[in-house]
């Protein structure tokens, strides 16, 4: 368990609206005036409170569009005095910061990509030492759970106390049907590690499909996240960037009507049943350690075997028999195709590990 850090809730934020679940959204980026305020009315006629745009958009590849820039801070601040809305926007920079500030921006968030620069994080958390700023951070790029807490605790070092946190999904190299995959394990071991923070999920990042967002959302909600940020535009398809991710304002209240919002202690039900198949889950994974001790002491005798004889530790035939067979009797027992690879591919790099010991010693 992680040292607790003293966060303010958001109820102790100070906005009177805030309540669970959030729900942040606007447009990928500002683009006109005319483009960001039909937004925000739609969304607020539909009942949203807390409005987000891309002001400065950090792109993979330069000569695309990059944001309006400040300019934006006007359209936004417009938007708060038309709606009441509160407004929102992402900042890489000092720069975008002070910018921000300066144009009433209510909340702040942090983009994966400079979650992932400690530098950019630390010159940002000292630009907003000692105010009262909410700041929500997405995690890095990569799924390193340290990197994102190490920013989360660069912020708190800095006096911020209104913290919040974003899943977004990770990069991946391999093929599938998510921009950035969710690896759900790991928000949950960020939630553990730090309990007392505010999670929200992006299932516009992690989806880039708006036919993936409803999924997305569920799951998030069934994983007692405190909210959502989803991306909305007036016109989707038209967006000027990511357009295939975002949704109109009415489509998000009925997607938002149709998600299922469920209790983690329900009152008033009596938890001996689920108890009961909870003390057979731990039996199970007490003989999953024991079946993985066993495993290893074999890969340790093969380690041993291949350094006697001089043999390198990959054998890629061996290796593409093993996954393959293992997925065939996954699939046999009703297991996703997925889910065998991951925990093969885990239990194979780990077998790598311990012979590369034991050709090294």
């Amino acid at each position: 368990m992680e040292t607790q850090l003293q966060l303010n809730k958001i109820t102790e934020w100070g906005f009177t609206d805030i309540k669970k679940p959030i729900i942040i959204s606007g447009p990928c980026s500002a683009e006109t005036e005319g483009q960001v305020m039909q937004t925000a009315y739609e969304l607020h006629n539909a009942g949203f409170n807390i409005f987000r745009a891309g002001i400065w958009k950090p792109r993979t590849r330069p000569n695309t569009f990059e944001g309006v820039g400040a300019v934006g801070l006007d359209w936004l601040k417009q938007v708060k005095k038309e709606t009441g809305m509160l407004i929102s926007t992402e900042v890489a920079n000092v720069k975008h910061v002070y910018e921000s500030l300066k144009a009433g921006i209510d909340i702040l968030w942090i983009g994966a990509r400079t979650t992932a620069n400690p530098f950019a994080i630390q010159e940002i958390a000292e630009a907003l030492k000692g105010l009262n700023i909410p700041i929500f951070i997405k995690n890095p790029v990569n799924p390193d759970i340290d990197l994102w807490i190490g920013a989360i605790e660069r912020f708190y070092n800095a006096g911020v106390k209104n913290i919040g946190a974003i899943h977004r999904g990770f990069s991946n190299f391999e093929k599938s049907i998510y921009r950035n995959t969710p690896q759900w394990q790991i928000p949950i071991d960020f939630k553990t590690r730090l309990p007392n923070i505010p999670l929200l999920c992006d299932p516009s990042h992690i989806g880039g499909n708006r036919d993936l967002l409803a999924d997305i959302s569920q799951k998030a909600i069934d994983l007692n996240f405190d909210g959502l940020m989803i991306e909305s535009h007036i016109n989707p398809n038209k967006a000027w960037s990511d357009a295939n991710q975002q949704i109109t304002p009415n489509e998000l209240k009925v997607l938002v009507d149709k998600l299922i919002f469920r209790e983690e202690k329900p009152k008033g039900i009596s938890l001996n049943a689920i108890e009961d198949l909870r003390y057979k889950i731990d039996l199970c994974d007490d003989e999953l350690i024991q079946i993985l001790e066993k495993r290893m002491k074999l890969v340790n005798a093969i380690g041993l075997y291949k350094k006697e004889n001089k043999m390198t530790i990959l054998q890629p035939g061996r290796w593409e028999q093993v996954l393959d067979k293992s997925i065939e009797k996954g699939l046999k027992g009703n297991l996703n195709k997925e889910f065998i690879s991951q925990i093969f591919k885990a239990i194979h790099q780990e077998s790598i590990n311990l012979q590369t010991e034991i050709l090294n010693e």
